[in-house]
């Protein structure tokens, strides 16, 4: 699935926080947005993902316009195809580890509904084997990163939007989650990640540089 941006603008209380992005993030490469804090970096990452309207420009999936998109449109595009790892992580404090990857819990008796087979590829993927039955809110700040980054795993999506996805995590579990968005695009996805972390650059097939004068997309060899 490609996700595009055509000069796309945003304003918020009449400051401009982007302005005249255009950046092409394509199947089986892993797109970097990258600049200083308070460039636009999230912003456009928001845009990409259709969680934020631009003030001008547009957002294309697969070539299609988005602008005029209703939310159910949107939330049907986030149900089957999208994942997000924002600096956030989305966490469900009270519920279990394994109700957080797989978003779903038993309707009766406790634990998680979903694939057990994939919960645990993920969790063990991510360093939380066995750590499933706990409850979320027991997670350091870097266990919790981990664990959006397992929920997005789980969901085998097609486009993975990536916020600061190694801020928190030291150098082994950072080259870990490298290591897994790249496979995700290994496997044909499109992974776009908004970081600082000059590892995870290098490990991108391309750089976007928000804020930089066009052409801003530097594809590496």
């Amino acid at each position: 699935m490609i996700i595009e941006a055509r000069q796309v603008g945003m304003e918020i209380d009449g400051q401009s926080i982007v302005a005249d992005e255009s950046v092409v993030c394509r199947p089986g490469e892993m797109t970097a947005l990258v600049g200083p804090s308070g460039s636009g970096k999230t912003t456009l990452l928001h845009c990409l993902g259709l969680l934020q309207a631009p003030t001008t420009g547009d957002v294309l999936v697969d070539g299609t316009p988005t602008r005029h998109w209703k939310g159910g449109r949107r939330r049907r595009l986030w149900r089957d195809h999208v994942a997000f790892v924002l600096q956030d992580y989305g966490i469900m404090l009270e519920e279990s580890v394994e109700a957080n990857v797989t978003m779903s819990t038993r309707i009766w008796g406790r634990g998680a509904a979903g694939d057990a087979a994939r919960t645990r590829e993920a969790l063990e993927a991510t360093g939380l084997a066995g750590r499933g039955e706990e409850q979320a809110a027991h997670l350091s700040g870097g266990e919790r990163q981990r664990l959006a980054v397992a929920r997005a795993i789980y969901k085998d999506a097609r486009v993975l939007l990536v916020d600061e996805p190694t801020a928190s995590l030291d150098e082994d579990n950072r080259d870990r989650v490298i290591g897994l968005f790249r496979e995700r695009a290994r496997r044909g996805c499109t992974v776009v990640v908004a970081t600082h972390d000059a590892a995870f650059v290098d490990a991108c097939d391309a750089v976007h540089r928000v804020g930089a004068p066009a052409p801003a997309l530097a594809t590496r060899a």
